[in-house]
């Protein structure tokens, strides 16, 4: 019987996967005549955290105390856990069934690479400190959005990459400054000069291919050759107005709260969208379904 895979042994079979994509050694990303198999609704586990409500998990507190400072990063840790699994999701789950180009599985390879090695850096670190992953108690409710959004590939790109990671740059400053107050350079330097600049590229996969999809529907003349996606972050906001409000359709529709500054403006600029994309989504629409 084949034991279920730790996070680490997931970390280590996407550096291999990443690493025979890279180099060409896989040359085909789907087979169109082959029955599309869903991967399942969640993936294994092999129970080494102790998973427990949200509300029940153990609070990070401002970092003042070595306990604060190893739950912050437990907490991280086992947010890129989950966020490998989304990763390889995304391309199991989506790109047979939406015909995406190679460009799609270009990105989304990588960002599991990244996240992979995120989880690596994080685990060591708590290891550093005296700790460990599994250590303490945590929930699941990144893979929650996960499941609530498995039936539409727009849907995981928005709230997965463009609300939730995108969240995650709005605080990442402030959490890099609590280490640096309370003297862990070296938790610092790892969140600020990795972690921080390589998750803006992941919520720029989720803009990206969000327009892509938006334009592919529509009928725009958006995409490039041979179905390649064409990079608009840096197109006017003129050019944005369709595919803003559909962004704001799709996460009214699948997403049960608003969005709370503040926001860090520039990392979500730099990821390719500007205030008008989540501004509006501070304040829920006083007609159902508006989306803006």
């Amino acid at each position: 019987m084949l034991e279920t895979p730790s996070p680490h042994d997931k970390a280590a079979m996407t550096d291999e996967i990443h690493a025979l994509w890279a180099k060409g050694a896989i040359v085909v990303t789907y087979d169109p005549d082959a029955p599309h198999v869903p991967p399942p609704s969640r993936p294994a586990r092999d129970g080494r955290v102790n998973l427990v409500e949200p509300g029940k998990a153990p609070r990070l507190g401002k970092g003042g105390s070595p306990e604060s400072r190893v739950a912050i990063l437990h907490s991280l840790a086992h947010i890129e856990s989950w966020a490998i699994d989304l990763s390889w999701d995304i391309i199991a789950r989506f790109g047979q069934v939406r015909a995406m180009p190679r460009a799609f599985f270009d990105d989304f390879v990588l960002v599991a690479a990244d996240e992979a090695r995120h989880f690596r850096m994080l685990a060591a670190r708590l290891v550093e400190l005296g700790s460990e992953y599994g250590a303490l108690n945590a929930h699941d409710g990144l893979w929650d959005s996960a499941t609530t959004t498995a039936d539409s590939l727009e849907a995981r790109l928005v709230i997965e990459h463009c609300v939730h990671e995108a969240r995650g740059l709005d605080v990442l400053p402030a959490t890099i400054a609590k280490f640096r107050k309370n003297g862990d350079e070296a938790s610092a330097a790892l969140l600020e000069e990795t972690i921080y600049p390589e998750e803006v590229t992941h919520c720029a996969a989720g803009v990206r291919w969000f327009r892509y999809l938006h334009a592919r529907d529509v009928e725009k003349k958006d995409v490039g050759e041979e179905g390649q996606c064409v990079d608009l972050a840096d197109e006017g906001d003129g050019a944005d107005e369709g595919v803003v409000k559909a962004f704001h359709e799709t996460v009214w529709a699948h997403f049960k709260g608003v969005l709370k500054p503040p926001f860090n403006d520039e990392a979500r600029s730099k990821a390719g969208f500007g205030k008008e994309w989540y501004m509006p989504l501070t304040q829920r629409p006083t007609v159902p379904g508006a989306g803006a």
